[in-house]
């Protein structure tokens, strides 16, 4: 999903080529972000294009922008349930390193996102952080495979072995181990995703639905063993919303008969819905399908407005698609899961329930709902 936070960091260009770390804080709209130029040295994703892994789960200096997303559902012993979300985003400001005399000086910066929510007392936090990718504070590399900002982090075998997620900040915190249980899932037109007519808006964009997930998390200072399952999205590029797009709801979900959904809609300031909107259906056994604009229908059942910005989210949804005789009903472990930090967006875990083929089924999943 175009997950491109990124404009936030084009402001705090200062602070990444500064000689010393300052804080920042300013509560802005995605939606309202998504509008520059980029500088035309930076490449763009115009075509498909072969994926070649591990080497693609690494930076691509090249783009503008990439992204880290991990989110996952969880469970303790006693059947309390989870959410949790660490992102990491990484963001040039130029397609070159300065050449600044300093040791601090970076041409690329970045930003984190941690959240985690508890069904049980409808608990939801959420953390940031921003760093310059200098002197080993925060980057990304391809072999061995990590990604980090300061001691948060992700690394190890994405293609089989273990991956640990680990993310601390005061009494909050997040140990895990990850192991995928599925491939590598294209998403788009084989990994390339059209996000507007202009060329070059696009992303390059695979998925890792599922990845069986198990460790402790903390939280207001209790500790849970738990496990659960998480997914992977990582996408790279040079791209921002085109006139009249205003936002996006993009859909992540994992169904008990073991097919994975992925869907967005980018929403326009008349109320419609862009053409480019899309996502893709996967089965074990078969090739993944997928999914224009025309081929599914979500309608939101109920809506539930922030206490803290004021802003109106839909709160449970209705999710139809006939081709595959698939409908269910989606609603939120936690409706508060609104990310008041420097911008804001709503993410959070969500159950599903319905039918596919006339046979129950149910799962789990997250959303995320941006410019509202």
């Amino acid at each position: 999903m175009m997950r491109t936070l990124s404009f936030l960091l084009a402001l705090l260009s200062t602070f990444a080529c500064s000689r010393t770390p300052e804080p920042v804080r300013a509560e802005l709209d995605v939606g309202e972000l998504l509008s520059a130029a980029a500088d035309p040295r930076f490449e763009r994703a115009s075509e498909p294009r072969e994926f070649v892994f591990p080497l693609d789960h690494g930076p691509h200096p090249t783009f503008q922008t990439e992204w880290w997303y991990f989110t996952g559902t969880l469970a303790d012993a006693s059947g309390g349930e989870y959410g949790y979300q660490l992102t990491f985003f990484r963001r040039a400001l130029a397609p070159e390193a300065p050449r600044l005399d300093s040791n601090w000086a970076s041409h690329e910066f970045y930003m984190a996102h941690f959240t985690l929510s508890a069904a049980k007392g409808q608990r939801f936090e959420a953390r940031e952080r921003f760093e310059r990718g200098a002197l080993g504070l925060a980057g990304a590399r391809s072999e061995p495979w990590s990604v980090w900002l300061r001691d948060w982090r992700v690394e190890g075998d994405l293609d089989g072995g273990d991956v640990r997620l680990v993310a601390r900040d005061g009494d909050l915190a997040l140990d895990l181990t990850l192991r995928a249980t599925r491939p590598v899932l294209l998403q788009g037109e084989r990994g390339l995703s059209r996000k507007g007519a202009e060329p070059g808006n696009a992303s390059f964009y695979y998925s890792i639905p599922r990845l069986d997930s198990r460790g402790t998390l903390e939280l207001e200072g209790e500790r849970f063993g738990v496990t659960g399952e998480s997914w992977f999205d990582r996408e790279w590029s040079t791209s921002a919303l085109e006139p009249g797009q205003v936002g996006w709801d993009w859909f992540a979900l994992r169904f008990d008969d073991g097919c994975d959904l992925m869907l967005y809609v980018m929403r326009r300031d008349d109320g419609s819905l862009d053409p480019f909107s899309s996502g893709t259906f996967a089965q074990p056994g078969a090739a993944p399908r997928k999914l224009a604009r025309d081929d599914f229908t979500i309608t939101p059942t109920a809506r539930w407005t922030s206490p803290a910005s004021g802003a109106t989210y839909p709160s449970a949804w209705r999710i139809t698609i006939p081709a595959l005789a698939l409908e269910c009903e989606l609603e939120p472990l936690v409706s508060d899961c609104e990310l008041a930090i420097s911008v804001r967006y709503w993410e959070g875990a969500v159950r599903a329930s319905g039918t596919r083929g006339g046979v129950q089924l149910s799962g789990r999943g997250f959303v995320e709902l941006t410019g509202y």
